[in-house]
């Protein structure tokens, strides 16, 4: 039950931060940030297709952090990666 009550919470704060999507889309990257990051790189298509399976006609983007991306990049250029 643990388990389900962070996803709601996540849920819930996704939901205040982006008023305009669709609560299946809130539910969906909820899911997605509570569980993606405990998988194995093999064990992402399996949850992919489940998430598929359980919403199949609400198609969600993955959430972006621009801060992030632009951070990374900054240090790699820096770096001379």
């Amino acid at each position: 039950m643990r388990a389900v009550k962070s996803v709601l919470v996540m849920a819930g704060d996704l939901r205040r931060k982006n008023p305009d999507l669709i609560e299946d889309a809130v539910l969906i990257r909820a899911m997605q940030d509570a569980n993606v990051p405990k998988f194995l790189k093999d064990d992402l298509p399996l949850f992919g297709a489940i998430v598929q399976d359980l919403f199949p006609t609400v198609e969600v983007t993955q959430s972006e952090n621009v801060v992030l991306t632009n951070q990374i990049k900054k240090s790699c250029v820096s770096m001379e990666l």
